[in-house]
């Protein structure tokens, strides 16, 4: 399967990872398969880099990091 380079900013890496690893994808509502799949596969490419060893300050600061850009 072809791939898309794909970057993240390290605080949404951590945000998003810390969510998908706290979520049972069985419980998010979706409208096609290929989303379930499609966040199983984010999470095991997340796995793959750096943010997989966060810990408890480094997620809060990138919460914050990530919280503070929300115009909506």
């Amino acid at each position: 399967m072809p791939t898309v380079d794909l970057r993240l900013w390290r605080s949404d890496a951590i945000v998003l990872f810390d969510w998908l690893m706290s979520t049972d994808l069985n419980a998010v509502p979706i409208t096609h398969p290929a989303q379930k799949q499609a966040l199983a596969d984010l999470l095991t490419r997340l796995e793959e880099v750096d943010v997989i060893e966060s810990t408890e300050e480094e997620i809060a600061a990138a919460q914050e990091e990530v919280a503070k850009d929300m115009g909506w």
